[in-house]
């Protein structure tokens, strides 16, 4: 008894301590938001809720949507670029009324919903975009799509497209009951027996797959034929497991900015450069319960009903684990046709002793493991004294490498794919390099490689050194138009 009374002290001690590590952290954290770049009024929603009351419903149709997209952006249009009307153009804004990254300067706004229909339809597709991200990612996959003859479905997630604040209040289930009903009116297209594919990138592959898992377990919703997968988020870190922790001060205005895990200038016409760590808790979330699912799945040996799946993946990410794609989804397929393309680091870099090693230890145990039920494919160089690429292709059961030679290679100066370049080819406007051809206001996104001292950039200097397209975004294509045939 006495031992059990001291034992109890020592437990009483530890998680008091535990307690107080705790709570310091949050304050400290907290105090450091102070020092966070002021807020905007594009970081606060521009309703109590995009999703509220049509959330009720578990489906509603795509006009129904699109209504409630219009009042969003007519509230956008009042709530903040009216309110900036009569300021003066701050060229790299979004939410400046004509500069340069303004979402309206362009041919269509690429933040809105889109469809593409053929003059004869022989199929369809739902595309989803990620994360803080928009249907722009999404649309020259659309365009490939529909020059097949699909009817192309480009789907705007809520609370993207519009401004930051609104992903405080959204949750993947708003997202997934979107994606719900956009596959409904993607099917509702089609006659009998012509294909259904779905195409989801980063948190948007992560709703493709919890979909599917939900049409296969039963549920009274159209199964996709074939799925195709980009960067798809099926694994983030297990901070974001207490992303959420900031709710015990954030409701006091002082600590208002400690909602947001990043406040940034936001100079992408398509994409979110701030993000408020509400949205980081909704992928783990989604993650988790996909992971869940995928467990019980393979333990009652439902695999086998899993779509062919055609994924593409970068080695290093930044934003999602490039492991879990493997481990979660790919070492549970024993579906056929099923092929996970990876690509590789820059071999012929030459800045090897500037990165970390962690990604050559996972290229082996991806590699190195035999007879998968999946085709393997690594892009990678042909040697290490060159910049042209091939592909590795690893049959199903197979524990031996075809070589398929490639017409493409590395751009100079480039040592990495990243999560962000996957959908993106060389000639995107926006996120491809600079090119001559384009109005002389247009800036590229993709072309920025500032030089000069460090501490006086606004944006993290990572942001700007990021790829932001894919060099062989052409062979992406290529094996997609293999599928559709």
């Amino acid at each position: 008894m006495f031992m059990i009374n001291i034992l109890f002290k020592w437990l009483v001690r530890i998680f008091g301590t535990l307690i107080v590590i705790v709570i310091t952290i949050i304050l400290v954290r907290a105090f450091d938001s102070l020092r966070m770049a002021e807020l905007s009024n594009w970081h606060r929603p521009l309703t109590n809720s995009e999703f509220a009351t049509e959330a009720k419903q578990s489906f509603y149709s795509f006009h129904d949507y699109l209504k409630l997209e219009d009042r969003i952006f007519d509230e956008l249009h009042h709530r903040v670029y009216q309110s900036h009307h009569n300021q003066t153009v701050i060229p790299l804004s979004r939410y400046s009324k004509g500069s340069s990254v303004d979402p309206d300067n362009f041919t269509q706004n690429w933040n809105r919903s889109f469809e593409l229909v053929p003059d004869r339809i022989r199929g369809g597709v739902l595309m989803i975009h990620g994360l803080t991200d928009s249907p722009y990612s999404m649309r020259h996959l659309a365009k490939l799509y529909h020059s097949k003859g699909y009817y192309v479905l480009a789907l705007r997630m809520p609370g993207h497209g519009t401004v930051p604040g609104e992903l405080v209040q959204a949750t993947w289930e708003h997202w997934l009951t979107v994606t719900k009903m956009g596959v409904e009116h993607v099917h509702n297209q089609l006659k009998d027996n012509q294909p259904l594919h779905m195409v989801g990138y980063s948190n948007g592959g992560a709703l493709t797959v919890k979909y599917t898992l939900d049409a296969i377990e039963g549920q009274a919703l159209p199964k996709p034929d074939r799925l195709v997968l980009l960067s798809p988020m099926l694994g983030v870190t297990l901070f974001s497991r207490f992303t959420d922790w900031h709710k015990l001060l954030s409701w006091i205005p002082l600590f208002e900015k400690f909602k947001w895990l990043d406040i940034l200038p936001e100079y992408d016409p398509y994409k979110y450069n701030s993000f408020p760590k509400a949205a980081g808790k909704q992928t783990f979330l989604l993650t988790r319960e996909i992971n869940n699912q995928l467990v019980r799945f393979e333990k009652n040996t439902m695999m086998d009903q899993f779509p062919p799946t055609l994924t593409f993946q970068s080695l290093v990410d930044a934003t999602v684990h490039t492991s879990a794609v493997v481990e979660r989804l790919y070492n549970r397929m024993i579906v056929k046709n099923s092929e996970l393309v990876l690509f590789d680091v820059n071999q012929l870099s030459r800045v090897d002793e500037f990165l970390s090693t962690g990604h050559n230890t996972l290229y082996q145990r991806i590699t190195e493991t035999i007879e998968t039920p999946y085709t393997l494919t690594v892009v990678t160089n042909e040697s290490k004294q060159s910049t042209r690429v091939v592909a590795r292709v690893r049959k199903p059961q197979s524990n031996t490498y075809d070589i398929e030679a490639l017409e493409l290679a590395w751009p100079a100066k480039t040592y990495s794919l990243s999560h962000v370049a996957i959908p993106f080819p060389v000639n995107d406007e926006v996120y491809g390099p600079w090119r001559q051809d384009l109005p002389g206001d247009m800036i590229n996104l993709g072309s920025l490689t500032p030089r000069g001292e460090r501490g006086i950039l606004t944006v993290p200097i990572n942001m700007l050194m990021r790829l932001r397209y894919n060099p062989f975004y052409d062979y992406m294509e290529q094996r997609i138009v293999q599928i559709i045939e």
